[in-house]
């Protein structure tokens, strides 16, 4: 597994920085998953389940966001970091899934409201 903790740009290989990406990929669509499961059971009205549902999905985010940030920290700004096809589709999966988070979490409240 690539040590991500004590990482520096230049010695990242093509590979382990690909194993770091997929994880982004992986965290990030598992967070989304998880909150449009969770709008699921507030629109059945199981509001328990589905906050239940947007803390799993807050967490895998926060996995997801701590990668982004140790790879932004390791380049420091400086270009260190190749940037990639699937570096730049990873962020997107991380930036959309953030995205729905916050208007699951809006509609969820706005479901419980209503019932």
């Amino acid at each position: 597994m690539f040590d991500l903790e004590n990482a520096v740009a230049e010695d990242v290989v093509e590979n382990d920085l690909e194993e770091v990406v997929m994880g982004l990929i992986i965290n990030s669509g598992q967070a989304r998953s998880l909150a449009y499961a969770a709008l699921k059971k507030a629109k059945l009205g199981d509001f328990e389940a589905a906050k239940a549902m947007m803390a799993e999905s807050r967490t895998a985010l926060n996995e997801a966001h701590l990668v982004q940030t140790k790879l932004i920290e390791s380049d420091q700004g400086e270009g260190k970091m190749k940037v990639s096809l699937v570096l730049v589709h990873a962020q997107d999966h991380l930036m959309t899934s953030m995205l729905a988070r916050e208007l699951v979490a809006e509609l969820i409240e706005l479901h419980e409201k209503i019932q």
